[in-house]
């Protein structure tokens, strides 16, 4: 079958990141790390294991990082290559092993992707046992190989294929009232909820958000929805994720001519002072900053815009840093919240899978969150799609998919 395959090379990897940014088409190009490569289908590791048609899998700013190289080696002991992409996917069981009990053939499953403990049919580690899935600390152990996430294990497969295997303890049964291009959202919106519980925003508070690409859209309609009396402002960098970043509950949305410090103080009536030389500081500010870009830029501003013993949430998964002004951060006592992926939670009184929470939000509203999906591609249209997911301003697409062939 065919595949977008992720080549492990440091060469192929120190030409994308050093040349890429001022060719682009280095990305998908001859030297870049991923391919679109015939394949074997991955073999079922154990009888708990399914195999899974694809019908939709979604292209994430992770998986981006990678193609582009903007992402540290910080993650290359925890993947095993040559992988096959795609961790946000909806697809049919096509395939149950022996021993599954929690799948039938047929039946339209999204993933959880977490290749954690249970997965790896190992003892249970400290992370697992909190119900912190992502964060497992064995995903090297079993005889499974390396791999945090299905989509970087090479025995696993990834939904930018026709088909690859997940463990029963990964698959989440879908209703027919939840249609693909809802139900592709329920990976990256249970991370944005992850994020929104590891901060708690209280009745009252003010909350900004830095970013309005996927996660950032799906922060603020997880915000809205999860803490209706949080009052929510947002930064947006082109036109079309305005639109939508209102359409899905913030209450101000600032575009790229907005001052950020001006439009901080004036809401939060905070005081903006400025220094001889540098960024201007803020005394007050906002409760809590949800980043959700990863930049460097954007890091600065959400420390410097929080609030004293305010707090400031790492969406966006920011890499290597540089140029960031510590100084707010102690000076404000201000609580820096990293923020990975999903597991289980605790929302107004009840234990649940982060995934249960996004399903039932999107449940409530799949035609609202179905405009998210702007973009669906072929795999032999990758580079175009690529393309397109890194381009979203030129695009006007927040979210840009993989189709297949419906099955019968």
């Amino acid at each position: 079958m065919q595949a977008i395959q992720y080549v492990k090379s440091i060469p192929r990897w120190l030409t994308t990141r050093l040349l890429g940014k001022r060719w682009p088409a280095l990305y998908t190009g001859p030297t870049a790390c991923i391919r679109l490569a015939e394949v074997p289908e991955p073999s079922l590791p154990g009888p708990r294991w399914v195999r899974i048609a694809t019908r939709m899998s979604g292209i994430c700013g992770s998986d981006l990082a990678a193609i582009t190289a903007k992402g540290t080696p910080y993650f290359s002991p925890l993947t095993s290559a040559p992988f096959v992409l795609g961790h946000e996917n909806v697809g049919v069981v096509a395939e149950i092993g022996s021993a599954v009990t929690r799948g039938r053939v047929g039946q339209r499953v999204a993933i959880q992707p977490s290749l954690c403990c249970a997965v790896r049919e190992v003892p249970c580690c400290q992370a697992c046992a909190a119900g912190h899935f992502g964060a497992c600390e064995h995903v090297m152990q079993g005889t499974l190989s390396p791999g945090i996430q299905t989509g970087y294990c090479r025995d696993t497969g990834g939904g930018w294929s026709p088909r690859f295997v997940a463990h029963e303890e990964q698959v989440y049964p879908l209703p027919d009232t939840l249609p693909d291009e809802t139900a592709v959202l329920l990976e990256p919106l249970a991370c944005a909820i992850h994020a929104l519980l590891r901060a708690r925003p209280a009745d009252g508070q003010t909350a900004l958000v830095l970013g309005c690409g996927t996660i950032g859209l799906l922060t603020i309609a997880a915000l809205r929805r999860l803490f209706p009396r949080v009052r929510i402002a947002a930064a947006a960098r082109y036109p079309h994720q305005e639109r939508l970043a209102n359409s899905l509950g913030a209450d101000l949305v600032w575009g790229p001519s907005a001052n950020l410090y001006e439009e901080t103080c004036r809401l939060t009536k905070a005081r903006m002072l400025r220094p001889e030389l540098g960024k201007p500081v803020v005394l007050g500010g906002m409760d809590l900053v949800f980043d959700c870009v990863g930049s460097s830029n954007t890091l600065d501003d959400a420390l410097r815009l929080c609030r004293s013993q305010g707090a400031v949430v790492l969406v966006g998964m920011p890499g290597e840093l540089n140029r960031i002004d510590g100084t707010p951060l102690w000076h404000k006592e201000i609580r820096v919240l990293g923020a990975y992926t999903y597991g289980m939670e605790e929302y107004q009184g009840e234990r649940l899978s982060t995934f249960t929470l996004a399903e039932r939000l999107l449940l409530a509203e799949p035609d609202r969150f179905a405009t998210l999906v702007g973009a669906r591609f072929r795999l032999s249209d990758y580079r175009t799609a690529i393309d397109t997911a890194l381009h979203t301003g030129r695009s006007g697409v927040a979210k840009t998919v993989f189709v297949f062939e419906p099955i019968a």
